[in-house]
């Protein structure tokens, strides 16, 4: 006798729409019905339910009005570059998450303003007030453009500097934080020296070694406004050596002069920007990080030095030196 098979019976599938409802509206009794996961309750805490010192976004773009420094007839300007925010608020243990949007939405309230550090600070009061949030960052990352004269030829072109404004609070404390990248050449003045030997004692000719190198100056700012050109000419008082943009015969005759008239190791490269940052008096701690991308060697020469309390560190971040590319 053959065994009954139980029948298949239909299974009750929903008739959803696969269509995308472009005349649907959103009231305020939708909005108050959609859940928020990340306002939940402590029971859905994943891990420990320890604080967060950053959580937050990285990265959202928008062009933003920068000023210009005022020229010798007190007159200045804006530029319009695009910029990379990252914003970020502490967060408690017992609380899940953030809702990120509102960064960007605080942020953009302010975006279309002309920029200064005051804006800045209302754009940072009204995300950390949305966010109920005790301590808050916000960095600004640009490319900024200030034309240049070649050395001897009468051209001129534009140098970018990699630059990031930085607003920190902490503890109902504020700092105001540029980090700026400067590009320099540096001969070596062993390899000078070395090469001028030959030259003497056997009549060889040598060339001594030099090479792409870069600086980051992180410094934080007090009182007046510290210009990005300030800050420029900061760097070329320290080390003259910067890279040149539009270059004939006759500059680069004259790079190689400047170059050998300022030999310079990259222990006497952070050492003189040091010298410079503590003669500003708009200037308070600071640190410089150099990294001189050797010619001579297959690993590049590095150092760094700090002022004050803000960047002090026992601990390296293993990307701070690789993050340097000239």
């Amino acid at each position: 006798m053959t065994e009954a098979r139980p029948v298949a019976t239909e299974r009750a599938y929903p008739a959803l729409s696969r269509e995308y409802p472009s005349d649907f509206r959103v009231d305020d009794a939708y909005k108050a019905s959609l859940p928020d996961l990340q306002n939940g309750p402590a029971s859905l805490i994943v891990g420990a339910r320890a604080p967060i010192q950053h959580v937050g976004i990285s990265n959202f773009r928008l062009p933003i009005r920068y000023e210009t420094r005022p020229d010798s007839t007190h007159q200045g300007g804006d530029i319009t570059l695009e910029t990379s925010v990252t914003g970020t608020v502490s967060l408690e243990a017992d609380r899940k998450g953030i809702n990120m949007s509102r960064i960007m939405r605080s942020f953009y309230a302010h975006a279309e303003k002309q920029f200064s550090m005051r804006v800045l600070q209302a754009a940072l009061d009204d995300y950390k007030s949305d966010l109920d949030s005790f301590d808050a960052r916000i960095q600004m990352r640009l490319s900024y453009p200030i034309r240049v004269e070649s050395l001897r030829s009468g051209l001129s072109g534009w140098q970018y500097y990699d630059v990031a404004l930085e607003l920190v609070e902490r503890a109902g404390h504020r700092l105001r934080i540029m980090h700026f990248d400067y590009v320099y050449s540096s001969t070596c003045p062993c390899s000078l020296e070395l090469s001028e030997h030959a030259r003497q004692m056997r009549g060889q000719l040598a060339t001594p070694h030099s090479q792409r190198s870069v600086a980051r100056i992180s410094a934080v700012m007090h009182g007046d406004t510290l210009w990005f050109e300030d800050m420029v000419d900061l760097c070329r008082r320290a080390v003259a050596t910067e890279t040149q943009v539009m270059v004939k015969r006759e500059d680069e005759q004259a790079f190689a002069e400047l170059n050998a008239a300022n030999p310079i190791f990259v222990e006497d490269a952070v050492r003189a920007f040091a010298g410079e940052l503590m003669a500003e008096p708009r200037i308070g701690d600071f640190r410089v990080v150099a990294s001189h991308q050797e010619s001579l060697h297959s690993h590049d020469a590095v150092s760094v030095l700090t002022q004050g309390e803000t960047f002090a560190q026992v601990s390296l971040d293993p990307s701070i030196f690789a993050g340097l590319r000239a």
